[in-house]
């Protein structure tokens, strides 16, 4: 039926192909943009256009910056640039800068190493995180996710940097704040007994 209106067609066929939209909402998401005042669609149109256009990633640590601006982490005086927390995406990175909790620079991967999706440490910024150190940096913080690649990843990166004198920690792993020991997965039951400490 929908090929009937080309047009919007090629509307749903463009928003099928952006990541993490569920496909159950392109058909809400194409209503929104086809109902939205022209003023409204310009505006966001012009924003996405100039997002491109400006915001690049830093070339030290590869977190978003503005092209013409200095890292807000990088360059930032309150941060503690002997400790390095690596992430695989922004979104991880993010919500540690939610926590308030952590001082340190940052690195960002790009992802995790999965040959079956074709990505190797080649197609990482393991290299020039291995360039990154100095007798300046005390600590990198490997803060892979708790997957299989992101294990892998983090194992690699650990192999890469074994000759430095520096301090390789990885986030605590274990039972979440409020849940319940019967309904965790064995693996989880496993790292936070194996993983415990002095109570």
């Amino acid at each position: 039926m929908i090929e009937q209106v080309p047009t919007l067609a090629q509307l749903v066929k463009q928003l099928q192909q952006v990541p993490y939209l569920a496909s159950k909402n392109v058909y809400r998401v194409a209503h929104y943009f086809l109902t939205l005042d022209q003023k409204r669609m310009q505006q966001l149109c012009k924003i996405l256009l100039e997002a491109q256009e400006n915001v690049i990633p830093c070339q030290i640590c590869f977190v978003w910056k503005e092209k013409d601006r200095n890292c807000a982490y990088c360059d930032s005086p309150r941060k503690d640039r002997s400790t390095i927390c690596v992430v695989e995406t922004w979104q991880e990175l993010m919500a540690i800068e939610k926590t308030g909790g952590y001082h340190g620079v940052y690195h960002l991967l790009g992802g995790a190493i999965c040959p079956l999706n074709g990505i190797g440490p080649e197609n990482l910024t393991i290299d020039q995180l291995v360039k990154r150190m100095s007798s300046e940096i005390k600590e990198i913080i490997l803060a892979t996710n708790q997957t299989p690649e992101g294990e892998a990843t983090a194992s690699y990166i650990a192999a890469k940097l074994k000759d430095w004198p520096l301090k390789i920690t990885c986030l605590a792993r274990g039972i979440p704040v409020g849940s319940s020991l019967e309904y965790m997965d064995r693996v989880t039951v496993f790292k936070a007994l194996s993983e415990r400490r002095l109570f």
